[in-house]
């Protein structure tokens, strides 16, 4: 704080010293410097006209804030500033003269806006310039990194301005790619737009350069993993800006680069949601996710608290994950509040408790047992959680009137091969059930694998390389369906913003990805060569593991919704009190037994197939 305080008394001092330089060289050029020339008045009131233009323009630039702006950071803005105050108090000091008959001819205050802007606005650019200068000497002597920025946008133009400005970040712009032909051979502070990105392999070898870093506005999957293989073959480095977003807040916050990661190769096109719908179904609204604490279920907290619900109440069994999400929410949740609860969805009249305590309208059912090797194993608790859990759930929104209900469903619930996958197939039967008979909307959204969400394959990529390998497959043949967690996430408030009651909600995940080419792909993304630096090995499919999965069941008939990459179908089963009777029997199977267990719950699941 002593150092900018005499950062700003010396800035003041200076400023000074040009504002009286400024009047004399006015003078001057009024009066060709022949003083003999000048009004009697002028050298008589000289001083004083002097204190009033030195008091009246700083006084200004104060006010203004001027004096808090970052003298490297000087621009437009701070221009502006001194164009402002260099008017006004000279308009105002000829003002004051001439109503007391000085009679100083208005030409000289007109001389000396222009020379106060020239001097004073020039000192700050000149102080830039300078910079600039000395740092190009420290890039030369120091052996900055070489930088390729694609992209020209505003993130690309604030990269190249820091990385030129701050010598202590060791990077140098080179040169820029964009595929706007228009824009080929112009330059953005100094750096030149050398091609389009289908150049930037012969870019990179003919300006040796070090590290790329990708800072375009939207990209997509294609373009990202295109420019990551041209960078792995020649060896470069590769970064990435995710979004100009951030800053625009923080107008001299320098934008997040990182590495480039799995989720950057697989995601797609960001999904185009209607945000009044999301709005309209959840602010002001008392909102209570289950599972808040999980994967899912924290990424849904923090989007739906962005939309200004009047409560959100995080239900969780586990205290540590919940306990970080309340502190990340209440970083975001500025008039909504935020209440955490700790309970199990397998005890109903703890549920009551809260749902007659807190009376949310709309219920996000993300908690689940989700693992499909330990269900097989657990076949008992797989049925606690994600069937009764679910029953006690769907009950008591029922019973005190929530309006919308959506449980969180899988792949693995079509056509199920294991524990895991039927209970989320009997779970989303509830669901169907109830909503035919119930004014609460009961729906499901369905999805594939979420990238990096706990126990997901790329979690376990990781660590596997980290040890050295071997990196895990179970079948070279073998795909899977992919999406980001915040994919998941939008997925599931927008089928709570459109849903009447009963639906299933399908995102449309693309292509399924060969597990194979994804291990290969995030070895080479690690900066290692598979079958080389890490070995592969083939472990074979686990029990009740598919080779391939599936979106949709084959009685299911699929619907397309306002948003073209996300599909409806509609219920299949309505017989509620059916259903009732046969879970209410799965209590007398040993819960100990796979085989019996997963026997139950296919004839459960049957019922639908054979119109029960």
């Amino acid at each position: 704080m002593k150092f900018i305080r005499l950062q700003k008394t010396a800035l003041l001092i200076a400023d000074a010293c040009l504002i009286i330089i400024s009047f004399t060289l006015a003078l001057l050029l009024k009066y060709d410097a022949r003083f003999e020339s000048m009004p009697f008045e002028i050298p008589r009131r000289g001083a004083l006209i002097l204190a009033a233009m030195i008091l009246i323009k700083l006084s200004l630039f104060y006010l203004l804030r001027h004096y808090d702006s970052i003298l490297r950071f000087a621009g437009m803005h701070e221009m502006i500033v001194i164009i402002t105050s260099a008017f006004i108090s000279n308009a105002a000091i000829f003002g004051a003269f001439k109503i007391l008959g000085a009679g100083i001819p208005e030409s000289v205050f007109v001389i000396t806006f222009l020379t106060d802007v020239f001097l004073i606005g020039g000192s700050r650019f000149a102080y830039r310039g300078i910079r600039r200068i000395k740092n190009k000497y420290l890039y030369d002597k120091e052996g900055a990194k070489r930088i390729l920025i694609i992209g020209n946008g505003e993130t690309g133009a604030v990269l190249v301005k820091e990385f030129k400005e701050n010598p202590k970040m060791k990077c140098v712009p080179v040169a820029i790619v964009d595929d706007d032909k228009t824009k080929a051979g112009k330059e953005i502070n100094g750096v030149p737009i050398a091609g389009q990105i289908q150049d930037i392999k012969s870019i990179i070898r003919e300006k040796r350069i070090d590290e790329v870093i990708i800072a375009l506005t939207s990209f997509t999957r294609k373009t990202i993993e295109n420019i990551n293989d041209t960078c792995s073959e020649l060896n470069c480095e590769i970064k990435i800006v995710p979004s100009f977003m951030q800053l625009l807040d923080r107008p001299f916050a320098f934008p997040e680069i990182r590495s480039v990661n799995l989720e950057d190769l697989l995601g797609r096109e960001p999904i185009d949601l209607n945000d009044c719908d999301i709005s309209d179904c959840l602010k002001d609204k008392v909102v209570l996710v289950t599972g808040g604490g999980g994967s899912i279920g924290s990424e849904l907290s923090r989007q739906i608290i962005l939309y200004k619900p009047k409560l959100l109440v995080l239900l969780d069994n586990y205290e540590n994950n919940v306990f970080e999400v309340e502190n990340d929410l209440n970083a975001l949740r500025g008039e909504s509040a935020v209440v955490v609860v700790i309970a199990n969805i397998r005890e109903k009249q703890r549920l009551e408790n809260v749902f007659e305590r807190y009376r949310p309208e709309i219920v996000f059912h993300a908690a689940a047992h989700k693992h499909v090797g330990l269900m097989e194993t657990n076949p008992g608790e797989a049925i606690k959680n994600n069937v009764f859990g679910t029953l006690n759930l769907a009950n008591c929104s029922e019973k005190f009137g929530v309006k919308k209900f959506v449980l969180i469903s899988t792949d693995k619930a079509v056509k199920p091969t294991s524990v895991m996958g039927a209970t989320k197939r009997v779970a989303e039967m509830i669901i169907q059930s109830l909503n035919a008979r119930s004014n609460t909307e009961f729906s499901s959204v369905r999805f594939g694998n979420v990238l990096g969400s706990s126990g997901s394959v790329i979690p376990i990529f990781r660590k596997q390389i980290e040890r050295g390998g071997p990196v895990t497959v179970t079948d070279r043949n073998a795909t899977r369906y992919f999406m980001t967690i915040p994919e998941a996430a939008h997925l599931v408030i927008h089928a709570a913003a459109i849903a009447k009651g009963g639906e299933v909600f399908v995102l449309d995940m693309g292509e399924p990805i060969n597990i194979l080419g994804l291990a290969k792909k995030y070895i080479k993304l690690c900066g290692y060569e598979p079958d080389a630096d890490i070995m592969i090995k083939f472990t074979g499919l686990r029990p009740a593991e598919n080779l391939h999965e599936e979106l949709l069941l084959p009685e299911e008939d699929v619907e397309s919704t306002k948003n073209n990459k996300i599909f409806v179908t509609r219920p299949v089963f309505a017989d509620y009190d059916m259903l009732l009777k046969k879970i209410e029997n799965i209590t007398v199977v040993d819960a100990l037994d796979r085989n019996k267990t997963m026997d139950y719950l296919t004839d459960i699941i049957s019922m639908q197939r054979q119109g029960k």
